[in-house]
Order: structure tokens, then sequence, then C-alpha cells
């Protein structure tokens, strides 16, 4: 989801930090060595007291569950970014144990004894992540990768002993497998080389001599292989060349190692639960009676229960299944809301994972499956607002341009506004997102305290409304997604309680570009627009994204060396079309952005210009794809606040 990594950096917010000087002259807020601001007008340090407790919103994610002791690590922010925590029973103390400027994306116990545990972490946003081993009895931290290449996070042998990685470093952008020992740095070595970027170790077999792997085409196409974990030769498991594509988007070993169990949406719409046989490779379906998408499984350590989440129309339902029966076991009735992260304690019966709400931030949660008991382990801090009151999301649909219906989820502001209400449209990344019911952060700020509503739509490339519905942007479809934009500009003239004259449009990265697609095509319908690391030329963007990622952008958007497509990939690029902004631009992006390199918004931002409309540009040097650091963050939205009430609220 790409939208929500860019979008859930609010979640983190903690303390207001010292990031501002007071001039004796000017009461204003000066932004940090970090930040390069332009078109922007001074800041007056009244707003940020002002807004100061939507900026204090903390939230926890589950990392990893101790092998022995009822313990866990946890991902949440005290100071400037997320850090790993150590929480000992629930509601405990969270104890912060990594301390660094960068923050840390992912920690795993070692699996048997937990003595230790391998976190990643990059530098300034920039994606290339190293793994680190950190020792809990003496508190030092060793690299275990090169410290330069792009490294996957790891997968555990059952044993505990060796770790399966991916990385970049034999090209810049074939994830070649590797193999070490954390204990051992000096153990690393190559173990199978690949072509391409899109390559992931899933698990190990029971007896460590297997890999799972999987190969990434695209979206909807990829393949599972098995790789020897002695000699690194590789077998296919799910064979090419078929009447249709198929993904797989997880695997796991059967504990008795004659199968996988997977989810796949072969023959289906939808992504199912499914157990391979790995003999026949013969699929059995587990979860075809429930017409929504399996997103995420866990199998307990003997294998006789799995735990399953679908997405049921933008909410999360738990599942448990028993293996041996193939049938489901009721569970306590969990909160609406989003469930992430199902990970099973060794213990066989405690199963952690994070929740989410419209109004509640995502704090840690386990179920025991034996008392049926949930227990909460976190209890994140939310600036001393009761958020029992914040808007819940409603789920709206409409008509688009060639009849299909789109949905989208619409948050009202609270009844005390009269009238019609001032209109954000926030439009997920990806495009292989989906923007779900969650709790929006600082967002509350403009339903709560400047009356606007705000509406996230899922147009046509969006996830969780099958396979179909996710190819309709493809390739030269491109701008049909645009177009259900204009539908939805068509729905909000309809509706008595939104204003159709005051509508601001918003998005990151792809949602980005298509904020700056509906501002070249419907300028005359919108107030403004905010850009956040979005694409502005299609031919540039793929020229200079990473190169490991390239080629599975080129199968979403088209490969540019096609005379014909980079015909058409330039004719609908924003940059080319920018003379149509005629409306307030807000430009915002990382400089070490490797997915989408800053040069697309300094020349939407230089060409943009030339227009005589205010541009405003914001941009991080310590920051790449969306902003992570609190500070920035902090001055992003306060930047985003003074620019809706001058151009949207006006």
């Amino acid at each position: 989801m790409q939208f929500l990594s860019l979008f859930f950096t609010t979640l983190f917010a903690v303390f207001l930090l010292p990031i501002f000087m007071v001039s004796a002259q000017s009461p204003a807020i000066t932004p940090n060595e970090n930040l390069v601001v332009e078109g922007i007008p001074a800041i007056p340090t009244t707003l940020a007291d002002t807004v100061d407790r939507y900026t204090n919103f903390r939230s926890a994610g589950l990392f990893s569950w101790h092998p022995i002791r009822r313990e866990m690590l946890i991902s949440t922010r005290f100071a400037d970014t997320s850090q790993v925590h150590l929480v000992k029973f629930p509601l405990g103390s969270r104890q912060q144990m990594t301390f660094f400027p960068e923050r840390v994306g992912a920690a795993i116990f070692q699996p048997t004894q937990g003595d230790y545990f391998v976190f990643s972490k990059d530098i300034g946003g920039n994606e290339f992540n190293q793994n680190y081993r950190f020792d809990l009895a003496t508190g030092e931290i060793a690299l275990l990768t090169d410290g330069k290449s792009r490294n996957s996070w790891g997968v555990w042998s059952n044993k505990g002993d060796r770790m399966i990685y991916t990385s970049t470093r034999r090209t810049g952008k074939d994830n070649d497998f590797y193999i070490i020992d954390p204990k051992n740095t000096q153990s690393d070595k190559l173990l199978a080389q690949v072509e391409g970027g899109g390559w992931g170790p899933l698990d190990w077999s029971i007896d460590d001599r297997q890999l799972l792997a999987i190969e990434s085409i695209s979206v909807n196409e990829s393949y599972l292989w098995v790789v020897d974990t002695n000699s690194g030769e590789k077998t296919l498991i799910t064979p090419k060349g078929g009447k249709e594509k198929v993904a797989y988007d997880a695997g796991l070993f059967s504990k008795d190692g004659k199968g996988l169990y997977v989810i796949s949406d072969r023959d289906s719409e939808f992504t199912r639960l499914a157990y391979v046989d790995l003999t026949t490779k013969q699929h059995t379906y587990l979860t075809s009676h429930i017409p929504w998408d399996v997103e995420d499984f866990d199998l307990t350590k003997d294998g006789k229960y799995i735990a399953f989440v679908t997405n049921e129309d933008g909410t999360s339902v738990l599942h448990l299944l028993e293996t041996a029966t193939k049938k489901e076991k009721p569970l306590p009735k969990l909160p609406v809301g989003q469930v992430y992260g199902v990970t099973w304690h060794r213990n066989n019966e405690d199963l952690g994972f994070t929740l989410m709400s419209a109004r509640s931030t995502a704090d840690v949660y386990s179920l025991n499956i034996r008392t049926n008991k949930v227990e909460r382990w976190t209890e994140s801090e939310t600036g001393g607002l009761n958020t029992a009151n914040f808007s819940d999301a409603k789920l709206v649909r409409w008509k688009s341009f060639d009849g299909r219906t789109i949905s989208g989820f619409l948050y009202p502001p609270p009844a005390k506004f009269k009238g019609k209400r001032p209109v954000i449209i926030d439009i997920h990344g990806g495009p292989e997102a989906q923007f779900r019911p969650s709790f929006l952060g600082r967002y509350n700020y403009y339903l709560n305290e400047l009356g606007v509503a705000l509406l996230f739509p899922n147009v046509r490339g969006s996830t969780g409304y099958g396979k179909t519905f996710l190819t309709l942007d493809n390739d030269y479809k491109r701008e049909d997604s645009v177009k259900d934009i204009a539908a939805l500009l068509d729905w909000i003239a309809t509706q008595p309680d939104l204003d159709k004259d005051r509508i601001l449009v918003t998005g990151g990265s792809y949602g980005g570009y298509m904020s700056l697609a509906v501002a070249t095509k419907y300028s005359d319908r919108i107030r403004a627009a905010i850009d956040i690391v979005g694409i502005s030329n299609f031919v540039t963007f793929l020229e200079n994204t990473e190169s490991y990622r390239r080629d599975l952008r080129r199968v979403e958007y088209g490969d540019e060396r096609d005379p014909k497509m980079r015909e058409f990939l330039l004719k609908i690029s924003p940059v080319n079309n920018a003379s149509s902004i005629k409306k307030p631009l807000f430009v915002i992006h990382g400089k070490n952005d490797p997915r989408v390199p800053l040069k697309e918004a300094e020349q939407i931002v230089a060409t943009v210009r030339k227009n005589n409309v205010p541009v405003w540009y914001l941009m991080a040097k310590d920051e790449g794809h969306g902003f992570s650091k609190k500070k920035n963050i902090d001055y992003q939205f306060y930047a985003t606040v003074m620019f809706v009430k001058e151009f949207l609220l006006k």
C-alpha cells in the first residue's frame, strides 16, 4: 500500500520537538536545516500551538514474539523516529531498544532462544536497507550486510542458525539470495543468483533443506520456487505460460513438508487461501466460500491452525482455520477496523496482531485461541483528544464514465459545521493499493476544527475489488482512472452536504500523479492541488527510478523504450500539460526518494510557475518516498494547513 506507507507516517508522531526558533520581530516557525522551502509564507507559531494536540498521536505495531517468553518487540515512536521497543506483558512499559535518527523498519527475535534480534533500517529514506544484529545481553549492534546495497528483510531457518535474505549487491538491480549466520558476520555468502528485482524469501522447509521463494513480475503475476539451501539450485513450483496471469502473495511450508499453504488468485477474481501438494502441484482451495481477498496468514508452529485475514469491502476480518478439518473455528468479535501482521507465538495458542480503526490509532493485541481472551499490549497516546467522537468512515459509490461503479470512503465533519462543506479528495498511491477505513491521525484536524469533508476514492486499478478491476488502468488505459475522479466531481455536485465549488485534490506517489492529472484536466472544477512525491513525467520517472524496481513499474505503466508507448506516456504526463494548471499547487518531496526521483517534483514546480499561479514547494534533504521524521512531518502539516486555509476555505 504505498499510499498508506506515506499516510501513516503521521500516526507515529509523539512530542512537539523544538524544531523552530522564534524571532523577536516576527514569531514564526523557522524550517529545520534539512528543509528547502520555496513560496511558502511564514508560518506563525500560533498555528503550531493551535494544531499541537493533533501532532501528538502515537501508534504501535507488532514486530516479533519472543520464542520462549510471552514478550514482544514492537515499533513505536518516543522522539523523532519509530524505533524498536520491548514489551514484557500486556499494557507493560515500552522499553526502547534502538536509538537512531532513522526509523527502524523491521525487527525479529532469533527464533529458538531469543538472545538477540535482527533489525533493518535505511538512511534518509533511501530504502537501501541494511540488516543488523542486536545482542540483548550487551546491547552491542553488528552490521550484517554490506552497508551499500539494498537488502531485504531475512527469513529465519527453523533451527535459528541461519537467515536468508535478498540483496542487490552483485548488479545493483537483481535480488540475489544470500545466507548468513547472524552470530557470525563473516559467514555471509551468495546462495543463488537471479534476474530481476521481484524476488524474495518466504519460508524454510521443516528440515531446513529448502527455501520457498517468490518471483514477482507484477501485482497480478508471480511464481513460487523452491531453492536448495545448500546448493542454491532453484525449482519452479507454479508453472509459467498459462492462459491467464496468476499472482501468489504469500506462502508457507506445511509442517509435514508435503505441501504449501499459499495465497493466490489462481482460477479466481479474488485471492484465496490454498494448499498446494508439492508432488502433484494440485491446489486445494480453503476459502472459496469467502468472496473477498485473503491478504495475510500465519501457521502455528505445530501446524494445527491457520490464522488469516480477509479484506471485506475495506474492513479486515480475522479467521481461524483448523488444518486437519479445514473448518473455521469461532473467534471473539474484534472492533471494526484493520488487522495487520498476524503472528503466532511458538506456544501455538497466542496470536499477535496490530489493530486500528477510524477512532483508534494502531495498537498491538493478542488473542489466545484456548481461552478466546483478547489482550491489549499497547495503549498509544492521542494527544489528550477524545477519539471516541472522531468521524467514522462512510462507504460511498458512484458511476464512472463507462458505467462501472467506483467506491470510496467519506469522512464527514462533525454536525456542528452547517451548510455545504468543502472537500479534500485524497487519492492513494500504488496504484496497486486500496484506501481502507483507518485512523486519520493529523487529518482529523481538517474534520474537527476546519469542517472539511475528507473523501478517499478507490479508483480503477485499486486492489481489493478483484483482479479484473486491478488491471483496468494498465498501459493505454491510464487516464481512465483520472476519469473516475471526474465522475466523483459530478457525484459531489449532487450531494446536499458537500460544496462542489470548494474542492482540493491531493495524493502521494501515484496519487501525486493523479492529483496533478486532475489539476491539468479539471482545473476549473477544483480550488487547489497538493502533489506528494508524485510522478510528473512517466518517461523520466521510468528512466530514473531505481533499477531494481524499473521492470516492475514498466509492467504497470508501460515500457518507455517502445516508441509508441513512449509517445503515449509523454502525451499524458502532467508536466507536458502543465499549462492547464490554473489553480494553486503545493509540491512536497524527499531528496533521497528511490522510487519517484526528486526531478519529478523539480520539473513540475518549474513548469507550473510559468502559469503565474501560486506554487509552494517543500523538499526534505533527509527523507525519501514520504516524510518519516516527526520534525519534518510537523512542518509539512503546518504548511498544508496554511495552504488549505488560504486556497480551499477562503
